[in-house]
């Protein structure tokens, strides 16, 4: 409950994030969003290390190479999803998005040998039900054409997904051996070096109002990125990767009052639909850890 919780939260930074770099506009490149995004932050980063008086500590590593791979992955990404989040709706980016857990419930099954009982397979496929009812309707043959930009949208969110779904397995691993405050530093400083790598294909000069977004958005990131390596010392990956269709309301909300984005039958009854599934997992789990306590005092003398 406690990997839940923290998950719950940094979905929060999360969601204002991507408010922010959708607010600053589709003029700024993606590598520079990127870069903003890991550069600013190391300010929260470097304050909670400060906190812990661990900043030596944290840079100390056995394993150099799978954080390289972590930021590769990450900024391949971070790339990928900001480029699409100005070319969508808010709420549909976001639903599309719901690719990422259930590829990563897939991936933790299959190569972190994480046990993913039945109810827990049902709530995702639910989840994925949930996804098509406001995604379908959208982009389905008959409906209005689709713009260059919006299919160029939906392929970049689409790639993103699916290597955020690497990511998170990335950091499952390094999280068994690796301090949290260890995976974060390292990724917000390969993300910013490898996104230096993007200057060539055309930075700009940001008003100071896109400043402040992107300034902002990296600090929330950097929060957020924080809390969600926590959440992944406490919880198994299939465990708390549905909970991020909670972020479907705050999506459908922002989209409507910042953006004038309109809210569809179909975004609301799916919206309904997958956190319906993240509500039974953590009634499931939390039925499941009581079981468990109990199994462990009988087995326990005197207990």
């Amino acid at each position: 409950m406690r990997g839940i919780l923290l998950k719950l939260v940094s979905i929060l930074c999360f969601v204002a994030m991507q408010t922010a770099i959708k607010a600053a506009g589709d003029e700024v490149p993606a590598g520079e969003v990127v870069f903003f995004r890991s550069f600013f932050a190391l300010l929260p980063v470097a304050l909670y290390l400060a906190y812990l008086k661990g900043l030596t500590t944290a840079l100390r590593t056995d394993d150099l190479k799978g954080h390289l791979w972590r930021g590769f992955i990450g900024v391949t990404s971070m790339v990928l999803g900001f480029y699409s989040i100005t070319k969508l709706p808010y709420p549909e980016w976001i639903t599309i998005n719901y690719a990422t857990p259930l590829i990563t419930v897939v991936l933790a099954a299959l190569f972190l040998g994480e046990t993913v009982r039945a109810y827990r397979w049902t709530a995702v496929a639910v989840g994925l039900c949930g996804v098509a009812v406001v995604t379908l309707p959208r982009f389905t043959i008959g409906g209005e054409a689709l713009e260059a930009a919006e299919i160029s949208g939906i392929l970049a969110v689409l790639g993103s997904s699916m290597v955020a779904a690497i990511a998170m397995i990335q950091v499952r691993k390094l999280a068994q051996r690796e301090a949290t405050a260890t995976i974060v530093l390292y990724f917000t400083l390969t993300s910013t070096f490898f996104s230096l790598f993007t200057v060539p294909f055309g930075w700009i000069a940001t008003s100071p109002s896109q400043t402040a977004l992107l300034v902002t958005a990296g600090i929330l990131g950097g929060i957020g990125q924080l809390l969600l390596t926590s959440a992944y010392r406490f919880a198994d990956t299939s465990t708390i990767a549905p909970f991020e269709y909670s972020s479907l309301i705050l999506a459908i909300m922002i989209g409507a009052f910042l953006f004038a984005e309109p809210v569809s039958l179909w975004t609301v009854t799916g919206g309904a639909i997958v956190v319906a599934a993240g509500i039974f997992i953590i009634w499931r789990e939390s039925r499941l850890g009581l079981e468990r306590r109990k199994a462990q005092r009988a087995r326990t003398p005197g207990a």
